[in-house]
């Protein structure tokens, strides 16, 4: 087994287990704090596979300003609303959460449908971008080389990110907001 590999599946071990204790602890603070270490065990895997933007990308973004946002959030917000958030254990399935979980199978149904009809391979700009020298040189445009590397070598982890980066703005949203009753 190459050493690579043995990276790849601790990075990639320290990645899962870190967000599933991220998802599933109890308390907010050590929550968050473990998500520092999903996010840079995240980077070294994009180091791992040679994308070095973004793997800067996210340590520079996510762990120096989304998480830092979301820890002044969390630090900032009422000690009640954080008791409340705390004691709210919910069902798995409740009335509430049915329209959000509505919402999540029919996002889940159009991206399964986008997938399988979605013929990838001959559109023309990912053609092109096949044809192009993926190999930036010295003399190449450097930003003509960026975006055509994101939209088409790095589209997946660039995707994942976006996301997760709205998650976390929607969370530190979530956790600043200042209710009259929590």
């Amino acid at each position: 087994m190459s050493l690579v590999r043995v990276l790849f599946y601790f990075l990639s071990f320290i990645a899962i287990a870190s967000a599933l204790y991220a998802a599933s602890s109890k308390n907010l603070v050590r929550s968050i704090f473990v998500f520092f270490v999903t996010l840079f065990a995240l980077a070294g895997l994009y180091v791992l596979g040679l994308a070095d933007f973004v793997a800067v990308t996210q340590v520079v973004i996510y762990v120096g300003g989304i998480l830092v946002l979301i820890l002044f959030a969390f630090m900032l917000s009422g000690k009640e609303t954080l008791n409340v958030l705390q004691k709210q254990e919910e069902k798995l399935f409740s009335l509430k959460k049915l329209p959000a979980l509505l919402l999540a199978g029919l996002f889940f149904v159009v991206l399964i449908n986008i997938i399988f009809k979605a013929d990838a391979d001959n559109l023309q700009w990912v053609k092109d971008a096949v044809s192009f020298k993926n190999e930036i040189t010295p003399n190449a445009v450097m930003i003509d080389n960026i975006g055509i590397n994101l939209m088409t070598r790095y589209l997946l982890p660039f995707e994942a990110i976006s996301i997760l980066l709205l998650m976390a703005l929607v969370g530190a949203a979530h956790l600043s907001r200042k209710e009259g009753k929590a």
